[in-house]
């Protein structure tokens, strides 16, 4: 039970764990110089704001677009079976962040009879799965009878989406200006 907490615990993190790294890279990005380093051109400047806004913008980007998953990879990552009593065969849900919301979603599924006449088409990637849609695991097909959705606001998630924004605008306007100032130094009137 306690093995089954913590990997629950650590893939509800992932997205979270994935935004930090690309902050924690971006702060390596910014601190991997000596203290007394000077930049020698504008050009040197912008392609470091360039790498440091790519990780930021990957970082909020983790936290805003949540990955679009098939039922297969859902049923199989693991969320359904962290459950103490385990969820019955005909349940699977999916955890997932979505810009300040903590989401939580739980499909009921309907089993297919191998003789049934009902065209078989596999949903393919999505965040949300409607009812209808049909899905193949193991050697069983599947159909979504019902489909339920929580959301849980997290504050901090939205201080954290807020801070992102801010730091790419100021980071964009340093660009802006060291631009302008290398325009202006290369600019020689004859």
């Amino acid at each position: 039970m306690m093995a089954a907490a913590m990997a629950s615990a650590a893939e509800r993190a992932v997205l979270i764990q994935d935004a930090r790294n690309h902050v924690n890279q971006a702060i390596y990005l910014l601190m991997n110089r000596d203290v007394n380093y000077q930049f020698k051109t504008g050009s040197e400047v912008l392609k470091l704001m360039d790498a440091v806004m790519l990780q930021l913008s990957r970082a909020r980007n983790r936290l805003t677009t949540p990955a679009t998953l098939t039922l297969p990879e859902i049923a199989s990552s693991g969320l359904t079976k962290m459950f103490t009593p385990a969820l019955p065969p005909d349940i699977l849900v999916n955890f997932y962040i979505n810009l300040n919301k903590l989401c939580l979603t739980v499909y009921q599924l309907h089993v297919l009879q191998p003789s049934t006449t009902k065209n078989f088409k596999p949903a393919g990637g999505s965040i949300l799965h409607n009812p209808g849609a049909m899905f193949e695991f193991g050697s069983q097909r599947y159909e979504v009878s019902h489909v339920h959705k929580v959301e849980c606001v997290v504050p901090w998630l939205n201080d954290a989406l807020v801070f992102f924004t801010v730091s790419l605008q100021l980071c964009q306007q340093l660009k802006d200006k060291i631009s302008v100032f290398s325009s202006y130094w290369n600019y020689r009137p004859y």
